[in-house]
């Protein structure tokens, strides 16, 4: 359970920051913070047994038959990224609380922060390919919220855009990568899937795996071609760059190649592919940051070369380089989580990132300066900090692989001058900036920062340190343990020393630094060869295929959407008819074994008014009213129908359903015209529509006609079986809503607050006027509420109440439950508005329905989450029998909670529906020259 706790609470948690919120900036940042701080005590507590080798699993059956289990695992590699996603996250929440100003609703900040933190430590810990997809989804969901957090600002509105539609289009084809590898596995626990190494890497798919997989990834990890995303995520405050380059989101990437690499890797298409992504991403993302001049914008494209660094460790044939891209992942948190606070600290101080007016800030603020100088050297690969140590590691293993046979020499190449690069843009970051003569024209005079909002920079810089000068003791064992688990075997030796003799690898490090300072000293000739190119502004470009894609798009939907309901219609039942009436064209006899029923009469005369209501609402469809009338007479006869076959749960819903759509409908119809326009329909239209409709009637009735007359091995009867010894009812369609199916009706009336919710907000602000007369110019009666009508709707309330609660409280064992309860009492309460009017019911029921719905939802889930604390599937449902003195035996079922939970939602989504649309007249129309 302690593992199961480590991702729930900061998901719980993102309701704190919203409460507190109103205590003031220091007691939101106190609250937020405990709830990572206590995740970080949980997995700490489980860190020994991890050290010591043990995988810690977590499980519980969700949707068993179809592979999805509420799963976590903990073993190296989750270790290590957890520590980097909750210790760094509680950093920039520190940091955060003195970087956002007093117009930024520091709350919301910090939910939209913690629901990001849960994403990805749901994608680090999952054990099922499922459950990763769906935390993987939520990172890009969570990014976009902390990425467009100044929705008032263009560039983070089309930033976020841009990077949810990016990373949400790889979400997918990782998603068919996840179902390939489950069905060829034969299952989706990820632990399964780690031990299937040798089954992925011969099945067929294996090429299509890999290209879904990596696209995946790549876009998550903004690897070339799918870079541009990233910089222009940099419109999000400073405390989600730095949060979102060091420890999530793009690390997530890099994680599923880890976590992926002992069943994906070791064939030529894996290696081959990603070292070449990798290298391309290395050396396009350390060019162009050496010409960007703005402080984020440089720091971006290095996160992007550094990732690309890292993928390449991953696609070179060699163990060791798996352990240098684990180290680096490591090094590169450390580092570039201090970098970006240092440069929100410059630009929350001077008010400026250009590096072109940030000139000589060591004079202003020296302390910063020295904190950013050594986590930029750590940047560049200087010795004695911890970037040096895993860059050192990198040009070590470009000399040990053979990925491109004989021009393998290429790769050691490249990466010497992508270490060159690191280093020029590195100086130029440090000169630039803090010497380089004066500032010009900054909106303000720079100065130190609030004590605090240096403090996470400091740590991270001396763990820099700790690091670079004893990384055995520091994260020799951390870093064992997680390439443990990326390779799944024993580890080849290696060694974490800073000196290793005068060797090719302290070769290139040295031809790096000395190639970089040259690189920058001329990099005049360099910025004027860049700029006889173009700049191409990523943004646009992606903004004018999304234009264009919206007018393609738009075009289609005019063409097939022309206002005319008779097309969709007639398109619908075609569909139909083609759907259902191809697989009868292979029935050689429409007549079964089972011998044909005797003729009931009152079925038959059911039937006859049925079609007689039918064809009159045809005939009459231009009188609204009365077509309303002559529908809610087949509503009537359906649930007639439903009772006369033994099923009155269905016929008490059908009725409620049915009075609840007759005052939508009225409620609706009293905004229209009362009548329509009588048109006359063109011969061939008759032909065509009298045509689909008799091929639709014969294809609906031969497929009953094929039904009813063979055997049915339906599964009702293991309901009726465990409907009492299962679920502890009677009545089994109730056992089967709340407990058998229990999830169906949780999405159920999940779709229902949607949806209520959606027409609340469409209904806001729309305000119609009340007709004074009808069509034909009949006055409206001036009594809006008639006295018989107000007096017989509020004597009738207490009955219908009470026979709502009778209703649900019999509705486990006798025909009843929530749904239907709720449906009577929302329609004995829409009956006081429509007898006594909204003003009268506003002034006793001022109620905001929208909370009855969550209040509904969230006590259905809740029912649900219960069975995890006895480590049961989700929604179990529990019962047991009770004896009182006086009342005797009685049942209690947690079931009776989650139908509770399905009333309240009935009762908010039908009266947010209902009373809302009823509030949208705002008096009558003024006549003509009235002011």
């Amino acid at each position: 359970m302690t593992l199961l706790w480590i991702p729930l609470l900061p998901l719980f948690g993102t309701l704190v920051p919203l409460l507190a919120d109103r205590f003031g900036r220091r007691v939101t940042l106190a609250a937020t913070a405990f709830i990572p701080a206590l995740a970080l005590v949980c997995l700490l507590s489980l860190m020994p047994q991890v050290l010591a080798g043990e995988v810690i699993h977590w499980q519980t059956a969700w949707l068993a038959n179809a592979g999805l289990s509420l799963a976590f695992h903990l073993d190296g590699l989750g270790l290590l990224f957890s520590i980097l996603i909750l210790g760094i996250g509680l950093l920039v929440l520190l940091y955060a609380r003195y970087y956002l100003s007093d117009d930024d609703h520091m709350g919301r900040f910090y939910a939209f922060l913690l629901l990001f933190m849960s994403a990805m430590l749901g994608v680090v810990l999952s054990d099922n390919l499922l459950q990763l997809w769906a935390y993987w989804e939520l990172t890009s969901i969570s990014s976009f919220l902390l990425i467009s957090f100044w929705w008032h600002k263009t560039e983070a509105r089309k930033g976020a855009r841009m990077a949810l539609t990016i990373t949400g289009a790889g979400g997918l084809a990782l998603l068919a990568a996840f179902i390939l590898i489950g069905e060829t596995v034969g299952s989706y626990s990820l632990t399964e899937v780690l031990a299937s190494g040798d089954l992925l890497r011969g099945s067929t798919a294996y090429p299509l795996i890999i290209a879904l997989f990596l696209l995946g990834a790549f876009t998550k990890s903004a690897q070339f071609p799918f870079h541009f995303w990233l910089p222009h995520a940099m419109a999000a405050p400073t405390p989600v760059s730095s949060y979102l380059h060091s420890a999530t989101m793009v690390k997530a990437g890099v994680f599923l190649l880890a976590r992926f690499y002992p069943v994906l890797a070791g064939t030529e298409l894996w290696f081959g592919v990603v070292s070449l992504v990798g290298l391309a991403t290395l050396l396009v993302g350390a060019y162009t940051a050496l010409f960007k001049h703005d402080l984020k914008g440089l720091l971006a494209y290095s996160t992007i070369s550094h990732l690309g660094l890292i993928t390449l460790l991953f696609g070179l044939d060699t163990p060791l380089a798996a352990i240098a891209a684990v180290f680096h992942i490591i090094n590169h948190a450390v580092f570039k989580a201090s970098l970006f606070m240092a440069a929100g600290i410059i630009d929350h101080e001077a008010g400026s990132r250009d590096m072109r007016q940030l000139n000589g800030m060591w004079k202003y603020m020296p302390y910063t300066a020295t904190l950013a100088m050594v986590a930029a050297a750590s940047m560049a690969g200087v010795p004695l900090l911890n970037g040096f140590l895993s860059k050192e590691m990198l040009f070590a293993e470009t000399l040990s692989q053979h990925t491109l046979g004989s021009l393998s020499w290429i790769i050691p190449v490249l990466a010497t001058l992508g270490g060159a690069l690191a280093v020029a843009y590195s100086l130029r970051f440090i000169h630039d900036v803090f010497f380089n003569g004066e500032p010009i024209n900054l909106p303000r005079t720079p100065h130190e920062p609030p004590r605090y909002m240096r403090v996470p920079v400091e740590i991270l810089v001396v763990i820099c340190l700790l690091v670079g000068v004893v990384p055995d003791i520091t994260v020799g064992a951390l870093l064992r343990i997680a390439a443990g688990a990326v390779l799944q075997g024993p580890l080849p030796d290696f060694s974490l020393a800073i000196w290793h003799g005068f060797n090719m690898p302290l070769v290139m490090s040295l031809l790096a630094v000395v190639g970089g300072s040259l690189l920058y000293i001329n990099r005049r000739h360099l910025f004027d060869f860049q700029g006889q190119f173009s700049e191409i502004d990523a943004k646009v470009e992606f903004e004018k295929y999304i234009q264009l894609l919206i007018g393609r798009a738009t075009a289609l939907q005019q063409w097939i959407d022309n206002g005319k309901l008779q097309r969709y219609i007639t398109y619908l039942m075609v569909l139909t008819l083609v759907v259902a009436g191809w697989p009868l064209l292979e029935l050689a006899e429409a007549h079964g074994s089972k011998p044909e029923q005797a003729i009931q009469w009152p079925m038959v005369l059911a039937t006859f008014v049925v079609i007689i209501a039918t064809v009159a609402t045809m005939i009459f469809s231009h009188l609204r009213l009365l077509s309303l009338i002559m529908i809610s007479i087949v509503g009537l006869v359906v649930a007639i129908a439903f009772a006369y076959f033994s099923a009155p749960d269905l016929a008490l819903t059908q009725l409620s359903v049915e009075v609840a759509t007759i005052v939508l409908f009225l409620l609706a119809l009293f905004f229209l015209p009362q009548k329509t326009p009588l048109r006359e329909s063109s011969i061939q239209r008759i032909v065509r529509d009298l045509g689909i409709a008799s091929a639709i009637g014969a294809v609906i009735g031969t497929l009953c006609y094929v039904m009813l007359t063979r055997p049915l091995h339906s599964i009702s009867d293991f309901f009726i079986e465990n409907s009492k010894t299962g679920g502890g009812g009677t009545n089994v369609v109730n056992v089967i809503l709340v407990d058998f199916r229990g999830f169906d009706t949780m999405g159920e009336i999940t779709v229902l607050a949607i949806a209520a919710l959606g027409i609340f907000k469409l209904l806001a602000g729309m305000r119609l006027y009340i007709p004074r007369a009808d069509q034909d110019g009949v006055a409206w009666s001036p009594d809006k509420h008639p006295m018989m009508l107000a007096l017989v709707s509020q004597s009738l309330l207490p009955l219908a109440l009470l026979i709502s609660a009778y209703i649900f409280l019999r509705g486990h064992n006798l025909p009843g439950g929530g749904f239907i309860a709720g449906l009577i009492t929302a329609i004995a309460l829409i009956q006081q508005y429509i007898g006594h009017g909204v003003s009268w019911m506003k002034e006793r029921m001022d109620f905001p329905y929208h909370y009855m719905v969550a209040i509904g939802l969230s006590l259905a889930i809740l029912t649900g989450l219960g069975s995890w604390l006895y480590q049961r599937p989700f929604l179990t449902t529990w019962f047991d029998y009770f004896y009182w003195p006086v009342v005797g035996k009685f049942e209690l079922a947690s079931a009776m909670v989650f139908d509770l939970g399905v009333y309240f939602t009935v009762i908010g989504a039908t009266l947010l529906i209902l009373s809302n649309l009823g509030k949208l007249t705002t008096g009558e129309r003024p006549k003509a020259g009235d002011k």
